[in-house]
């Protein structure tokens, strides 16, 4: 089993990119499991037809500690299985514990047991390795590969280049490694060369570009993946080409995190049109 996560700057695009891709792989006949780890709970929310899933946390505090898998998991497009971890009450306890205590709880249970044939487990993490809970997932070997979803703008790249430094810093000790970057073009300048070039000197690559297509808004508004609402669009495509950029990946590194300065020339070299 291939165990994914997925990083990247806050509204960036990362639980829409997670789930479309998701999609793409359930068509190529794979079975997946999502772990969405971030508290507003919206991971799997496409694969669901838009049903909102009680969370692990959620039902804990309902439920108490006799709580079976079939409470938490949840059986979406394709027969993924979708696992949302929640968060605390507004205001009150730290969402990184949530993370760790959902993903302890789905262990327990037998959530991977080997009768469900998962090929694949994809975490959706919230925004930027600042905190060691939503650190949890490469911190303890939960997740192998770590892909970044990034854009051309300089908030996006930042906070990748700081995701890299975490990743190095438990790559040291463990086996996660960095995938490449998922560029979710927002149409900047220069974007995908930009990228490109971003994913070199972090010794990495980008995996693929997807380009901003209105039909991702309005498959989301009708709850579902592109792939689901309309299989023949280009956009569709383009998802189906990232599942299978994923899955044919066999390139995994430490990556190599930038200064601040190098940064900032990378949006000037490559950030005004010509």
């Amino acid at each position: 089993m291939r165990k994914i996560a997925i990083y990247g700057k806050g509204g960036i695009g990362k639980s829409t990119t997670t789930q479309n891709t998701v999609a793409g792989l359930v068509e190529a006949g794979k079975n997946v499991k999502v772990v969405g780890c971030d508290p507003k709970a919206d991971s799997t929310r496409l694969l669901l037809g838009g049903l909102a899933q009680k969370t692990v946390l959620d039902t804990l505090r309902s439920e108490g500690e006799d709580v079976e898998l079939d409470d938490i998991v949840k059986e979406g497009y394709g027969g993924v299985r979708c696992v949302e971890s929640g968060g605390p009450e507004p205001g009150v306890g730290c969402a990184g514990r949530g993370i760790i205590t959902s993903i302890n709880l789905l262990e327990q249970l037998g959530a991977w047991d080997e009768k469900y044939k998962i090929d694949y487990t994809f975490y959706d993490v919230l925004g930027d390795v600042v905190c060691g809970g939503f650190a949890m997932p490469i911190r303890e070997g939960k997740a192998q590969e770590i892909y970044i979803v990034v854009s051309g703008e300089m908030m996006a790249m930042y906070a990748a280049n700081n995701i890299c430094k975490g990743v190095k810093k438990y790559a040291e000790a463990g086996g996660v490694r960095l995938g490449g970057l998922i560029c979710n073009s927002r149409n900047v300048d220069n974007e995908r060369e930009m990228i490109v070039e971003l994913a070199r000197q972090l010794g990495t690559k980008m995996i693929h570009f997807v380009p901003r297509d209105n039909m991702v808004q309005r498959a989301e508004i009708n709850r579902k993946t592109v792939i689901e609402y309309d299989p023949t669009h280009p956009q569709a495509d383009e998802y189906r080409a990232l599942a299978k950029a994923i899955d044919e990946n066999d390139t995994f590194v430490i990556p190599t995190p930038l200064e601040i300065e190098t940064l900032e020339q990378l949006l000037i070299d490559f950030g005004i049109a010509n």
